[in-house]
């Protein structure tokens, strides 16, 4: 049966739906590149110096989000904030004052690791090498400026500019630099791989930087006004900061914590079979690219039919292909792991496990971008967070007797606990439906002021 759309909301969905599409073709090609790169990895290393590089990767992936210091969310939500009240200079100074900290977050997180290392090396006395921390410090400012600039760019309006540069060419340089050099007899370690990754984002980042300025986005950074900017958004942009770290750490601190806990090369296995699980999510992290400033503008508008509307599309679009995806991980999870080559196919049942709590967060919607967008970043940290938390420490108590099982259960149990709480909290206090009902919400909607 097929739902009458309002004349008014049709051309806002076509719109939407078919700059999604354009989203997730390249995210398919980012996640196809992103398969090869751990795929050419693991080939040509040993489990563990695979399992150096996967938990080198997580540590400089968390670190990467708290250098954002809550930017890339920020922007996604003051850009159309301060366009539709009419303040451009507002928001330009947004977009550069948040490449500013991220920059300089960025540079004193990569030194405060490396510091740290170090100095716990003068009185510790490690089992193994610590290079792939020091891997991992050089990766750190790389991911977060590619972060920022991702959303700032989004948040104008671009796709291309904005996802190509790092989505595309950086994943598509990584593994063919990877085959390149086993291709010369050069075999690279898990530190190598860290720190020829952050070379090559760097080089995008540069083609990034010129193909804004060529096309007129701000995306420079300028020092001028980043006080006054902190001084005004400084208080949303630590939660937004909090929110976006404890999304990052629910989806890299179990790979740290299998790697503390168990050894690097269950930490290789784990990594696979969560980025493996990730698959799932495309969609709908394609479309919530371009929904986040879409429901940023309709909402602080008082549009809120546009707005529920916008976040019906978004929630049945991703569950539908979610749910495809899991059918095939269910049926031929082994023979998907199994390419990452035969030591990896055991964590098919962690596969599966990972695989059904992002199916429930795939039918609960854009939940936390419906937070974050609207000004309830507080409420997200608290709820998902505390959830999370819990979740945390269960894995603490049963990764010793369950082994990397036994983590991606308390992952799934936790963040189906967590999801649907905070799909309920959109629901009953910003009033607008994240879940797979919330298609039957857009009549009801209504408009308030602006």
């Amino acid at each position: 049966m097929r739902l009458p759309i309002p004349s008014d909301l049709s051309a806002l969905l076509h719109t939407g739906l078919w700059r999604s599409f354009g989203s997730l073709g390249i995210k398919v090609a980012t996640a196809g590149l992103t398969y090869l790169t751990y795929v050419a990895l693991s080939r040509t290393m040993t489990p563990d110096e695979y399992g150096h590089f996967a938990f080198g990767l997580a540590i400089a992936t968390v670190l990467a989000i708290a250098a954002g210091v809550g930017q890339p969310m920020a922007i996604l939500r003051l850009w159309p904030q301060e366009s539709v009240a009419g303040q451009k200079q507002a928001a330009i100074a947004a977009v550069r004052s948040g490449s500013t900290l991220t920059i300089l977050a960025g540079i004193i997180a990569s030194l405060g690791l490396a510091t740290v290392v170090f100095v716990t090396l003068q009185f510790v006395t490690l089992e193994d090498t610590a290079s792939h921390f020091y891997g991992a410090a050089f990766l750190v400012l790389p991911m977060a400026l590619a972060e920022y600039n991702s959303s700032a760019l989004r948040a104008q309006g671009s796709l291309w500019t904005a996802l190509v540069p790092r989505d595309i060419f950086w994943r598509l340089a990584l593994p063919a630099a990877v085959l390149a050099l086993f291709a010369l007899g050069i075999v690279l370690s898990g530190p190598d791989a860290l720190v020829l990754s952050a070379a090559l984002l760097s080089g995008m980042l540069a083609l990034q930087f010129w193909q804004a300025r060529r096309a007129d986005y701000v995306l420079a950074p300028a020092m001028g006004e980043v006080r006054s900017y902190w001084q005004r958004w400084g208080g949303i942009s630590r939660w937004l900061m909090l929110g976006a770290l404890i999304e990052t750490a629910a989806l890299n601190a179990d790979v740290i914590l299998v790697g503390l806990m168990l050894d690097l090369e269950s930490s290789g296995v784990y990594f696979n079979a969560f980025r493996t699980a990730g698959l799932m999510t495309l969609f709908t992290f394609a479309i919530e690219l371009v929904i986040a400033p879409m429901v940023a503008e309709h909402y602080h508008a008082g549009q809120m039919r546009q707005a529920q509307a916008i976040i019906a599309l978004c929630t049945w679009a991703g569950f539908l292909f979610s749910l495809v995806i899991f059918a095939g991980f269910a049926f031929w999870g082994e023979w998907v792991l199994s390419f990452f080559g035969p030591a990896y196919a055991e964590g098919t049942l962690v596969l599966v496990l990972l695989a059904l709590g992002l199916l429930f967060d795939a039918a609960t919607g854009p939940s936390k971008i419906v937070m974050m967008m609207t000004g309830h970043e507080r409420a997200y940290v608290g709820i998902f967070g505390i959830i999370m938390g819990l979740g945390f420490l269960v894995q603490i108590a049963v990764i010793p007797i369950f082994g990397i099982v036994g983590a991606a259960a308390a992952n799934m149990g936790a963040r189906i606990v967590a999801q649907l709480a905070i799909a309920l909290w959109c629901r009953q206090r910003i009033g607008l439906d994240t879940s797979l009902l919330g298609a039957f919400s857009v009549r009801r909607a209504v408009d308030r002021p602006a």
